[in-house]
């Protein structure tokens, strides 16, 4: 797992051919908006999140925040005790992101 500033994140996404940008906010909080081309499984879902999480390709780089980094940091942490070598946390999250944002 690694801790990214959003400037580190930006610039890692845009050379990696292999993301998977991972939203895992609350549905309430995805109507804000999202980073764009974002996968939206909510954490707090419990086993349903580790459900959808054990769908995904463990072979990825996902690019995972929350709100404010706490979140993510901690599904950051169950992705790679179930197997997923590369994950990246955005320090700061959403509450913080200066990018592109998508509404959905």
């Amino acid at each position: 797992m690694a801790d990214l500033t959003q400037d580190e994140w930006i610039a890692q996404l845009a050379k990696d051919d292999n993301a998977v940008i991972l939203d895992v906010r609350t549905d309430e909080e995805v109507e804000e908006g999202i980073i764009p081309n974002s996968k939206h499984i909510d954490i707090y879902m419990g086993q349903g999140f580790i459900d959808e999480v054990e769908k995904l390709d463990k072979s990825k780089n996902y690019y995972i925040y929350c709100r404010s980094g706490n979140r993510s940091g901690q599904a950051c942490a169950i992705m790679n005790q179930l197997g997923f070598e590369n994950t990246s946390n955005l320090l700061g999250g959403f509450s913080e992101w200066e990018g592109e944002i998508e509404h959905i």
